[in-house]
């Protein structure tokens, strides 16, 4: 156990630090500290994150500095602060971690490929806590601990501890300030340990397009042949669950970035969705959660100390988070060529969208700005009926710079290297959702591995009118009859009236980010129909 790190040059003066210690330590220390922390059958660790079971994005704040001010896209994404409510909050978390017996620390990389990485120190009081950010980050062997030398990032996890509601810009006791300045993040009234990894793809998020690097909330994999594909989607599309193949190798599942000598994932582990899991629907991440493993807030029988992963009372964002290397096909190191397809997935709650779409470089632009997805019941609390959501990117709550930024390079890499596109709708087919069945998994993976090998390149299409979007008739193991939305419907007028819908609130959502797009991507959304 390490406890010779000096952390004095922070204003921390606490006499037990301990400093990249291993799972069994941090196992050890969980049970012993943490209250309602078991150990699964299968071995995982099966914490309680706290009150915050989920991150809290209204109460991230970007310190306002005049380096970077301009480069930011400020708004309800990227709240503003000032430095000196910053140093406040710093002083706090400061303050806070000093009356505490011993802290760990965990340093590791951010960006597997050298040339990018970020060097990022996590100081925290809960085992819980070390153990998930040494999953998240890249972990040091020991000659690169020993040069480890100064962090790029500093993440000072105060989470127990609330923020004062009396300073300047704070709109609850909880507050994730960074500041892309000094390096530095600082967690006040939250124990959520997601907020550390958020944390950190948002400075990546900011400092790899300056030097011209893609970042992006997408997952990967690598085809036998080493061809590389990515997965944009939101929660519960399926971002996770398909880049998990078993028949290829996979690069991440949540954030990549892309250079010009190809792409590399940014974390050092997964970070999956756990309600519903199981071994039968999702076996790669299934076989994953073992000893090492991170189960957060999942309900565990006493006796067997079996998870259920189908209860939800705790909440419904039950999460494991485990090293890349528990997924016995994962490549190690996580990095890649350039990619040959990119999937934009949603789940289309209405049965409007087809199961896949070619897209054009311009329709790749608008879609992805778009960030089209629609929540149902179960994805999360009070949601009963289907609601529309954008999320620009993919990923709006982790972007820095204005969307078009993303999009812009996105486009320029995709049209350098001849990138093929592709929407995917995970969601209903033949009507809306509550009336109509969603496309299998099975299906899914068919369309998936046609794209893979490149099956549908050659398939004849049918244009849909409203939307633009060129539809394979016809896909290696999937029914023809489900290709063409429009033919899967009772009601075709039904249908049509959905789809205008739709289209309206594509077109809708588009107009605050209209300004800052070529003629070529305002047309590429769908066309409403005229009245």
């Amino acid at each position: 156990m390490a406890e010779s790190l000096c952390l004095e040059r922070y204003g921390l003066h606490v006499r037990h630090v301990r400093h990249n210690v291993v799972p069994a330590v941090l196992y050890e220390h969980a049970m012993r500290k943490d209250t309602a922390t078991a150990i699964t059958r299968l071995g995982a660790l099966a914490i309680r994150s706290g009150a915050k079971t989920g991150r809290s994005p209204g109460d991230k704040h970007i310190v306002s500095h005049s380096t970077s001010h301009d480069h930011i896209w400020w708004g309800p994404v990227n709240i503003p602060i000032g430095t000196h409510t910053f140093d406040i909050n710093r002083e706090r978390a400061i303050d806070y971690l000093n009356t505490r017996s011993s802290l760990y620390v965990v340093d590791g990389y951010a960006g597997w490929d050298p040339r990018w990485r970020l060097k990022v120190r996590v100081i925290c009081e809960r085992p819980y806590q070390a153990l998930f950010m040494r999953h998240m980050l890249i972990r040091l062997n020991d000659e690169e601990l020993r040069q480890f030398g100064t962090p790029d990032l500093v993440i000072f996890n105060a989470g127990k501890f609330p923020a004062n509601w009396h300073t300047t810009s704070m709109s609850s006791k909880t507050s994730i300030d960074i500041s892309f300045e000094i390096g530095e993040m600082v967690i006040l009234g939250t124990e959520y340990a997601g907020e550390m990894k958020k944390g950190v793809f948002t400075v990546m998020n900011y400092l790899m397009p300056l030097q011209g690097v893609l970042s992006m909330h997408c997952s990967a994999n690598e085809g036998r042949d080493g061809d590389v594909c990515l997965f944009f989607g939101l929660s519960g599309t399926g971002k996770t669950t398909l880049s998990a193949s078993a028949s290829r190798r996979l690069i991440g599942d949540d954030e990549h970035c892309w250079s010009e000598h190809g792409i590399f994932n940014i974390e050092g582990g997964c970070y999956a969705k756990a309600i519903h899991l199981s071994a039968t629907r999702e076996p790669e991440i299934f076989k994953a959660i073992r000893f090492g493993a991170v189960l957060e807030n999942v309900v565990i029988d006493e006796t067997t100390h079996d998870v259920d992963y189908s209860d939800t009372s705790i909440t419904e964002n039950t999460r494991a988070a485990y090293p890349i290397s528990f997924i016995d096909n994962a490549k190690i190191p996580a990095v890649g060529s350039h990619p040959s397809n990119i999937v934009f997935l949603t789940f289309d709650a209405f049965g409007v969208l087809p199961p896949v779409a070619r897209l054009t470089l311009e329709q790749a632009m608008y879609h992805f700005i778009s960030g089209y997805t629609a929540k149902v019941a179960g994805t999360e609390v009070g949601v009963l009926d289907p609601q529309v959501t954008f999320s620009a990117c993919f990923g709006a709550a982790f972007l820095v710079w204005h969307p078009s930024k993303y999009a812009e390079l996105l486009a320029e890499k995709m049209d350098r290297h001849n990138v093929r596109a592709w929407l995917v709708n995970t969601g209903m087919v033949g009507g809306i959702f509550g009336q109509a069945d969603r496309i299998s998994l099975t299906h899914t993976r068919a369309i998936i591995k046609a794209i893979h090998d490149g099956a549908l390149t050659e398939v004849p299409t049918k244009r849909d009118k409203l939307f633009g979007l060129e539809v394979p008739i016809a896909c290696p193991g999937v029914p023809a009859r489900i290709m063409v939305p429009r033919a899967t419907w009772q009601n075709t007028a039904a249908y049509d009236r959905q789809a205008a819908e739709l289209a309206m609130l594509f077109r809708k959502n588009f107009t605050m980010y209209q300004d800052h797009c070529a003629p070529g991507v305002l047309e590429a959304g769908p066309r409403l129909p005229s009245r």
